[in-house]
């Protein structure tokens, strides 16, 4: 069965993450995947390719789409020929709809939805008009795929077809997410650390919605507390290149702060993650299901979340969950961890990775997907 899936971009985020994983376990003997890519390959079109997978790139104009882009991509897909179109994320599945309607023969579309909606004022214009425009065309596509149950009662308060609505979460890889007591500590030896500091880690890009600044804000409070607590922070724009984040650290008075470390976009996710005592996501809206939140979890990182998507539900009983934007209940979540103690602490790490394993495993969540491929062609 030839899939054709259609994305935006192939860059490093969670959602284009969540394609590669799937394609690097997807049953090759049973499935032909393909991938075009929207706007440019990024930085996974490479890594995809090296699985065997074909990967286009029609490099269009995010702000202008010319009738050459529409034709270079119409006539891509007339030559591929697929049996089903998978739409990746609301502009993906947009298209992915229009080229089933362009199609010589009817072709079963799926969608795919990563995102959770608070507001659509949280959106950008465009996206917005897009996510209501799905609505409308909701009842068109095979199946609508949600990566949250959260997202899913968004989508449907919003008009989407409820009928059509599947939850499928993001799966995760237990085998290169492990627990290390070696990059324990090789990441303090990178810092400069002593052997037994206690690192607090946000993996996520400089985005409004992962609201860094709330962590920050919460860091700064547990430092009152417990000043020999060290903060990590990873992902593309922390960086002194970005003068908005350089802008938020001086508003925030941590310029020249000891305690903190920001290293900007990594590609070693594992090594670093496993390095944490602590990881945390404190998104303000817009998280679906969070890849950072699973691995950090399989790592056995007991994780400090903000309840913003299924966040929540993926944690469980195996950390701690805080409202957003409530910096003083995060430092205070951060504390009780800490305060556990090393041993209690380490029977968290267990249980979470012992639920990432039983829930999310990624050959759990691929199964699911060729599982509904099968039913396209029935």
């Amino acid at each position: 069965m030839k899939i054709l899936f259609i994305i935006s971009g192939l860059s490093t985020g969670g959602a284009e993450m969540m394609l590669y994983k799937l394609l690097s376990r997807i049953n090759i003997d049973r499935f032909e995947p393909v991938v075009i890519s929207l706007i440019d390959g990024g930085p996974l079109a490479e890594q995809i390719s090296a699985l065997d997978i074909p990967v286009y790139s029609i490099a269009m104009n995010s702000r202008k789409v010319t009738i050459q882009g529409i034709w270079r991509l119409i006539n891509l897909v007339w030559q591929i020929k697929p049996d089903v179109i998978q739409g990746w994320m609301y502009h993906g599945n947009l298209v992915a709809q229009i080229l089933s309607i362009l199609s010589f023969k009817p072709v079963p579309v799926i969608w795919n939805i990563r995102h959770s909606v608070y507001s659509l004022e949280y959106e950008k214009p465009r996206t917005a008009t897009i996510i209501k425009l799905l609505a409308k065309l909701s009842s068109f596509p095979k199946t609508i795929i949600y990566v949250s149950q959260t997202s899913v009662n968004q989508h449907e308060q919003l008009g989407y077809k409820a009928s059509k609505s599947v939850m499928i979460p993001n799966g995760f890889n237990t085998d290169v997410f492990i627990p290390s007591t070696d990059a324990r500590q090789k990441l303090r030896q990178e810092l400069g650390l002593t052997e037994n500091a206690l690192i607090i880690g946000l993996i996520a890009r400089y985005h409004p919605m992962k609201d860094h600044a709330n962590f920050l804000k919460a860091a700064a409070i547990l430092l009152k507390e417990i000043p020999d607590v060290y903060f990590l922070l990873v992902g593309t724009g922390l960086e002194e290149e970005n003068p908005n984040f350089v802008a938020l650290l001086t508003d925030l008075n941590l310029t020249n702060e000891k305690n903190f470390y920001f290293l900007g976009e990594r590609q070693d996710i594992p090594y670093i993650t496993a390095g944490l005592d602590i990881s945390s996501l404190v998104s303000a809206w817009g998280e679906g299901f969070p890849n950072v939140i699973g691995e950090a979890m399989a790592c056995g990182i007991p994780c400090v979340v903000t309840d913003v998507g299924d966040s929540a539900s993926i944690v469980g009983d195996t950390g701690k969950i805080v409202p957003p934007k409530q910096p003083e209940l995060l430092a205070k979540a951060w504390q009780e961890l800490i305060e556990l103690g090393v041993e209690n602490r380490k029977n968290l790490s267990q249980k979470a990775r012992r639920r990432i394993i039983e829930l999310f495993s990624l050959e759990l969540i691929v199964n699911r997907y060729e599982m509904l491929y099968d039913q396209c062609q029935e």
